[in-house]
């Protein structure tokens, strides 16, 4: 199965935007606010009180998820669009953080 990225909160309060999708519809555990549950990788862009993380401290997390691909090339992810959405971030600041995303990893349009 796919596994959908979504951004997430460091809470895990799945209640907005693609959290929420991932928490009705690809079993995003509340309350796990960065990795793999159900098909479901929670990629943090707002930290526990829902302020937006800054492009470092994110960039730290796509390193891991990109390690996580990296460790799982029998796994499929759907990358949405993380940190552009209710965190705030342009496309320009965040689609260079997945340049070593490896080929099992389907980035968004223009990514």
């Amino acid at each position: 199965p796919m596994i959908f990225v979504f951004g997430s909160n460091q809470a895990g309060r799945h209640g907005k935007g693609a959290a929420l999708y991932a928490r009705q519809h690809h079993g995003a555990e509340y309350g796990v606010g960065e990795g793999m549950t159900g098909n479901s990788y929670a990629l943090p862009t707002k930290d526990e009180y829902m302020r937006t993380r800054s492009l470092r401290r994110i960039k730290r997390s796509v390193d891991r998820f990109i390690g996580y691909a990296s460790d799982n090339p029998s796994l499929q992810f759907e990358v949405t669009k993380v940190g552009c959405g209710l965190a705030g971030y342009n496309e320009e600041d965040i689609s260079p953080m997945f340049k070593d995303a490896p080929s099992n990893c389907v980035l968004p349009g223009g990514w």
